[in-house]
């Protein structure tokens, strides 16, 4: 580990520090042509001549949004490599920030995880770690399969989605009624997959289809038995399922409420619940935001590409708490 540090591998790949732009010497014997910067602190012009320059001005913060650069980045890397030089990617210590920006390009380049590509980088530089926003942006853009432009896809839409929502519960508000995203209005079921649709037990009408379920993870709960503690799942069924917004509650959602009832469009049935600042599953989850269909309250139908229509037997699941119609309580 040095100053500066080639990605193992074929590419005239390197990352460091700030302080690594000053050893012109070391740049010159690397043959860097390319310079890429990520970090906030302004630098002289100078000092990055006769170098082709990048600049992405961001803080090594958890919320900041460094996704949106990987595509303009990646190009400009590629454009370095393509000319036969070196591209020096860099931000304030070479750890996190540019150790982002090279992982993106690798996983874009060669289909690798991001845990892959931070082994590889690691093998040369060991301390390289991106922040947990990072890693996170890093797993969604692979999951997106490193597209050109990730700001046309569904994924990368409904991650800014929840960051608005993430930022208005710190608040304590609901999120602008601009900003709330109808999963509906953007990604529609196609009728050939397999799933299930959510009927209004009154008056059949459906409500939403599996594809728009959120899935969480009952809490466990510790357990003693003699002198042990193990960790167990909590054996209470989850007696809601959490789903996207979705257009038809667009009257209510759109009040400004931090809380409210969900009833079906149709016959105006209490079937579910919501809330910006998260509910709490009876399996112990909590899930955020909340918005949650009742299953005492709702019918399920088999759909799909085997044109069944068999309804799902279940059992009677309707608690106190989806009979009450009384205020709404914050805890299903």
């Amino acid at each position: 580990m040095g100053i500066l540090d080639k990605v193992p591998g074929e590419l005239q790949l390197y990352i460091g520090g700030l302080f690594t732009v000053r050893r012109r010497q070391t740049l010159e014997e690397a043959n860097i042509t390319h310079v890429l910067s990520v970090l906030r602190v302004d630098t002289e012009k100078e000092l990055f001549l006769p170098y082709k320059h990048l600049a992405i001005h961001v803080d090594d913060v958890d919320d900041e949004n460094l996704l949106q650069y990987f595509p303009a980045t990646n190009a400009f890397i590629q454009e370095g490599l393509n000319g036969g030089g070196g591209v020096l990617v860099h931000c304030a210590m070479g750890k996190s920030r540019s150790a982002t920006c090279v992982v993106a390009f690798l996983i874009h380049k060669y289909g690798i995880t991001p845990q892959q590509a931070i082994e590889q980088i690691r093998q040369s530089r060991p301390f390289v770690e991106p922040n947990d926003g990072f890693m996170q942006q890093l797993e969604l853009y692979y999951t997106m399969k490193a597209p050109e432009s990730v700001e046309d896809t569904a994924i990368y839409q409904k991650w800014l989605y929840q960051r608005e929502v993430e930022l208005s519960r710190s608040c304590g508000m609901p999120p602008d009624t601009d900003k709330i995203r109808f999963e509906d209005e953007h990604t529609l079921w196609d009728g050939t997959s397999e799933g299930f649709e959510m009927r209004c037990r009154k008056c059949r009408r459906t409500l939403a289809t599996s594809q728009y379920v959120l899935p969480h993870e009952a809490k466990v709960k510790l357990s003693q038995h003699g002198n042990a503690i193990s960790n167990e799942p909590s054996s209470t069924e989850c007696a809601h399922y959490f789903i996207d917004p979705l257009s038809w509650m667009r009257p209510e959602l759109e009040q400004g409420k931090l809380e409210g009832r969900v009833e079906c469009p149709k016959c105006a049935t209490n079937v579910g619940k919501y809330a910006w600042q998260g509910m709490k599953c009876s399996c112990g989850a909590w899930v955020v935001p909340g918005i949650s269909l009742a299953k005492g309250r709702i019918d399920e139908v088999l759909v799909g590409a085997s044109k069944a229509s068999k309804a799902i037997r279940r059992p009677a699941m309707a608690t106190a708490a989806e009979e009450d119609d009384g205020p709404f309580t914050g805890n299903l």
